[in-house]
């Protein structure tokens, strides 16, 4: 099934994402009483944490966080090219992205495709979309879509094979199949601190770039293929 796709109608992506504020006191008042109530169902067992203390999770929900950057990637010929829309700007990066898809990904043969795509970065970046009064572009709108007109790959669910309590890191998979990936970078429970605190958002697109390359490598892995050598790999 795999193999009878064209790595040249996928865009992979990956987006990082930070809490909306840097850090619990400059939250508004209303935010502040909706992420209390949040913060007591995130608590692990025996954890005594407040809802100061668990601030650094907002990034994670669409409600309490923001997108700083989208990264993408698409296989053209031989070559793999990597794009990334970063800022402190939410509503430009999304619309700059938002663009993209419209103007190049709203084929019916259009994929999108991501590391645990379905379940975070696609419905992280409609609802956000949403909340910066931008439209949905087609391909991420699933309003009234039957499952087999919804046109979103994951390299996640695709390793699951239907074991849908199994969960395998990108950093795994790409050990697995031998995928280089750079040791210097940062982590992503850092992305935070780097963006709030180091104000590097060009170390975070680095990152965010990395992992969309790992993730294009290993769906050739998928697929059988060879991974794509380093000096095919053009940055814009």
């Amino acid at each position: 099934m795999l193999n009878n796709l064209s790595l040249e109608n996928i865009l992979f992506l990956d987006i990082e994402t930070v809490p909306a504020y840097p850090d619990f006191d400059a939250v508004p008042e209303k935010f502040q009483k909706l992420w209390t109530k949040k913060a007591t169902k995130l608590k692990y067992l025996g954890e005594d944490l407040t809802p100061s203390d668990l601030y650094p999770r907002a990034g994670i929900y669409a409600e309490f966080g923001k997108i700083v950057c989208v990264s993408c990637g698409f296989m053209n010929g031989n070559e793999v090219r990597l794009k990334s829309f970063y800022g402190d700007d939410e509503k430009i990066l999304l619309e700059e992205f938002a663009q993209l898809l419209t103007k190049h990904y709203n084929r019916a043969d259009s994929l999108l495709c991501g590391h645990n795509g379905k379940e975070f970065d696609f419905p992280y970046l409609a609802r956000r979309m949403l909340v910066n009064g931008i439209t949905l572009p087609s391909i991420l709108d699933l309003a009234g879509k039957k499952p087999w007109e919804i046109r979103h790959l994951d390299t996640l669910e695709l390793w699951k094979f239907g074991d849908y309590k199994h969960y395998t890191s990108l950093e795994l998979l790409a050990a697995i199949f031998d995928i280089p990936t750079p040791k210097d970078d940062i982590d992503g429970s850092e992305v935070a601190k780097v963006y709030w605190e180091d104000k590097d958002l060009e170390r975070i697109a680095t990152y965010c770039q990395k992992d969309v390359l790992t993730t294009l490598q290993l769906f050739r892995r998928y697929q059988g293929l060879p991974l794509v050598k380093e000096e095919f790999v053009v940055f814009s």
